[in-house]
């Protein structure tokens, strides 16, 4: 299997487990049954593969020295205003009891978003990660505290938390695309969010766990443990498209065409 490598200090370093980033993928495009003009793209190489997300169950984090942070070690960054309203709304039933930083975020001189160097608005960060993050050893429990929020209320954390955290690992882009015939449509492809999603900086991150091998033993395949969030992203017919045709692809047996490479090795054939 190959090997990322990271660059720190403009040195090449092996990044752990993670397979490499280009390798063969099987593709399914699709009209998009609620919109004429927009067509789906998607990646069933990364929807079948059996990731899961392994916070606090072996993540290594994205910064050297913080595997409890995961991948909140960044502010998480608001996709618009809305985003930002929409979250603030449940800001306001967090307690101390279920938010370590409450203190810091609430109250006449607190506040838990902030504008970035680049003028983007984010949630705040706090001691190396982001002012949300309850870490290890807090009465309330590790983690997200909007996420354990939505969970307590029988919510999909995708109410509750910023766009960009409850859609990745599932990278959604758009591109307008002019046929042969003068007509144009949105095509709008579904796939992993790998190193690349991050930009630039994404191969300085110390580890991510979509190409990791120690992150693929899920139960379930990705387009099934992430039923909601792709509902929410595509629309529940195009989802129900792409479930099936998923379902179809893991029904014809091993071994499968352009597999994950980060899959347990039964599953590659």
């Amino acid at each position: 299997m190959a090997k990322v490598t990271t660059r720190r200090g403009g040195e090449q370093v092996a990044a752990g487990d993670e397979a490499g980033l280009d390798f063969a993928r099987a593709w399914l495009e699709f009209a998009d049954p609620a919109d004429e003009e927009q067509v789906f793209r998607c990646d069933l190489t990364w929807l079948t593969s059996r990731w899961t997300c392994v916070f606090g169950q072996g993540c290594h984090g994205i910064v050297a020295g913080r595997a409890d942070d995961g991948c909140c070690s960044l502010g998480a960054h608001f996709s618009d205003d809305d985003d930002e309203k929409r979250v603030a709304g449940h800001v306001a039933r967090l307690t101390a009891d279920d938010w370590q930083f409450h203190g810091l975020g609430t109250g006449r001189d607190g506040f838990w978003a902030e504008e970035n160097e680049d003028g983007e608005r984010q949630t705040r960060v706090v001691d190396g990660a982001c002012i949300f993050s309850n870490r290890a050893g807090f009465s309330g429990g590790q983690g997200c505290a909007l996420h354990a929020l939505a969970l307590r209320e029988n919510r999909e954390p995708l109410e509750t938390k910023p766009d960009v955290c409850w859609q990745l690992p599932i990278r959604r882009t758009f591109e307008w695309v002019d046929r042969p015939d003068d007509t144009r449509v949105l095509v709008v492809s579904i796939g992993e969010y790998d190193r690349r999603g991050w930009g630039p900086g994404g191969h300085d991150l110390h580890w991510w766990c979509t190409s990791a091998t120690s992150a693929h033993g899920g139960g379930e395949p990705v387009y099934a443990s992430y039923r909601a969030e792709l509902t929410e992203l595509m629309g529940a017919e195009a989802y129900a498209q792409l479930a099936a045709a998923c379902e179809a692809r893991l029904a014809a047996g091993l071994p499968l065409v352009a597999p994950h490479p980060a899959d347990p090795a039964e599953r590659r054939g």
